[in-house]
This record gives C-alpha cells, sequence and structure tokens, in this order.
C-alpha cells in the first residue's frame, strides 16, 4: 500500500513532472542570491526581466519551474501554459542565529494567494539540523505548512538546508562533510514524515571532499531507504558538470529527478540580452535535455510511492471544500 492522496495533490504532482511522473524542475525562486549576482545599481525591472526572459526561454525544456512572489510574476505569466508551476512560501534566508535558524515568511503571501494565482505546488525551505535547539520549532512549521496545504490540496515540497552548530566548523569543511551523509538521513526521515509530499535535497555527500562514486552511490541509496516520500536534488549553486554527474547518481539510486537552478542558468546572468540569449538557446537548454534525458531513463517514479485516489461515484461529496 502507497500514501494516500487528495484529488488536488495528485493532480498537482502530475502538473509538475513528465509523462512517466518523474520530475525535471528548473528553480529560479532565488532572491538574495540572485541579486548579488546582478550589478549593485541593477533596478527592479531589471531583475525581474532577466528572471523572464531566463524563464521563458526555458520552460519549454522542463516539466515545471519554481519561482518566487518578489521577482517571479512576469516570469510566471509569460511561460508556457503547459509548464508546472512551483511558488515559494518562505522569506529568503533565515530568522534567529547562525546555530539555531528559523524559517521566516513574507508578509502577505500566503497559500491561499498561490491557490489563487494557479500555481501547482508550494515549495517551503528550512534550514534545518536534527539537534538544533530550533529542530522541534521546525518541525512544527513544516506541519503547519502541510496542513495548510491540505486545506487548498496542494502539494507541498520541501527544501531542508543543513547546517553546521559549530561556527569553528563551516559547512565547507572536510570535519562537516564527514557528518552530512547521517544529517542528510535523519533529516529525511524526520521532515519526510510530516505531511510533506516531495523532498527536495541537498546531494548527501560533500564531493569536494569525497570524489568516490561508489560512495555517492551508496549514500543517495542511503537517503531513498530513509525518505518515506519522492526526493529529487538540487543544485546548491555547483557547476553544471558535477550536478549532471549528482543527478546520475542519485537518479540511479531511487531519486524522483532534479529540480536545479544555478547549476544551469548561473552563467547567463551577467551577460548581454543578445549574448543571453544564446546561451540560453545554444547552452542552457542543452544542459537541461541531457538531465531530463537522465531522469527519464533512471529516475523512480513518484507514484511509485503514492496509491491514485479512489475515482467514486460520489466522491464529491466528501470532498472538502477550500476555506
Amino acid at each position: 500500500m502507497g500514501i494516500s492522496t487528495s484529488p488536488g495533490v495528485w493532480r498537482g504532482l502530475k502538473a509538475t513532472s513528465s509523462n512517466s511522473n518523474r520530475f525535471s524542475i528548473l528553480a529560479f525562486d532565488q532572491r538574495g542570491n540572485y541579486r548579488r549576482m546582478l550589478p549593485p545599481d541593477a533596478s527592479y525591472e531589471t531583475a525581474a526581466q532577466i528572471k523572464r526572459d531566463v524563464v521563458v526561454a526555458l520552460a519549454p525544456y522542463v516539466d515545471a519551474v519554481l519561482l518566487d512572489p518578489i521577482y517571479g510574476l512576469a516570469a510566471a505569466l509569460d511561460m508556457p501554459g503547459d509548464t508546472g508551476l512551483l511558488m515559494a512560501i518562505e522569506k529568503t534566508g533565515y530568522a534567529g542565529n547562525p546555530t539555531e535558524r528559523r524559517v521566516d515568511f513574507m508578509d502577505g503571501w500566503t497559500i491561499n494567494k498561490i491557490k489563487r494565482l494557479g500555481a501547482s505546488a508550494v515549495k517551503l525551505l528550512v534550514y534545518y539540523h536534527p539537534e538544533a535547539g530550533t529542530a522541534g520549532e521546525v518541525e512544527e512549521t513544516v506541519r503547519s505548512i502541510s496542513a495548510q496545504c491540505r486545506q487548498y490540496d496542494l502539494p507541498l515540497f520541501v527544501e531542508p538546508l543543513l547546517y553546521s552548530l559549530n561556527d569553528a566548523v563551516p559547512e565547507s569543511s572536510a570535519e562537516f562533510a564527514a557528518q552530512r551523509p547521517e544529517l542528510a538521513l535523519e533529516t529525511a526521515r524526520r521532515l519526510g514524515g510530516l505531511g510533506v509530499d516531495v523532498l527536495k535535497l541537498e546531494f548527501p555527500v560533500d564531493v569536494r571532499h569525497e570524489p568516490d562514486r561508489a560512495v555517492w552511490q551508496r549514500a543517495c541509496e542511503a537517503l531513498t531507504e530513509a525518505s518515506p516520500v519522492p526526493w529529487v536534488l538540487l543544485s546548491a549553486g555547483v557547476d553544471y558538470d558535477v550536478f549532471r554527474e549528482q543527478v546520475e547518481v542519485a537518479c540511479a539510486a531511487g531519486a524522483s529527478g532534479f529540480l536545479g537552478g544555478r547549476a544551469i542558468w548561473k552563467e547567463a546572468i551577467t551577460l548581454s540580452p543578445e549574448e543571453r540569449a544564446r546561451f540560453l538557446r545554444e547552452t542552457a537548454a542543452a544542459r537541461l535535455e541531457s538531465l531530463r534525458e537522465i531522469v527519464e531513463r533512471s529516475a523512480r517514479p513518484w507514484s511509485d510511492y503514492f496509491d491514485s485516489p479512489a475515482a467514486t461515484e460520489d466522491w464529491f461529496l466528501s470532498y472538502q471544500q477550500m476555506p
């Protein structure tokens, strides 16, 4: 028996995946990181236009696009209607201090508005460490957002980003790299059981410190075993060649696809409009085609995890109305 699901969640997952129920999704919900890629004097209009240009050029090569409400509306309005739309609910960054991080939200941005916009799914990013003093609070936030998504019958993708509890041990260090695989497993176990539909996860091995693909494979297989729901791989800003290799390993080990951003499009941001259009057309599109081929060949369908809703004669009588 799989996980029971509702008609809206099932439809949302179908709308954000391929016909084979695998995910090839473009992420461009970056805000703070994105602004830092632009010239300091770049206007809001420029930032929104570049995001729109990237998304419109690349949306035909993916199943769905993840956007933000700050710079993403023009992109959402102009991308193809048959491309699924995910919207980020969280505020960029985090509240609290670096070793006890909390989720922060934007004033005036709600699940209700994401539903009204016509989005197919919600994405929630959380900074998480299973042993942090704020872990319970973050878990309760995930439960709360999950419950709100259920009210509006939208699937929820949760993106946990691991962090160090010791200022002297940065996330890029060999010491934290040694902790990462087990932290990734415990994070998937805990957060995947809180009403989440899909986990958007970091690669469970820091490849800067561990080059052995056999180790990568075992770590990804363990992650698939630990996660109670489908998981997709995020790109974390690595270079494309690294991300492609990670996607290949992750999908062979049971991931259901990718939800990648900067690894695909980051070089385009600082180019002239003409150079940007050429890069997107010739390079970024080819990257997505290659990644999608890997996904369709190797990834595990998300439908392996879920039972489709029962299509009975009177199903609509018990179907919950929106608030």
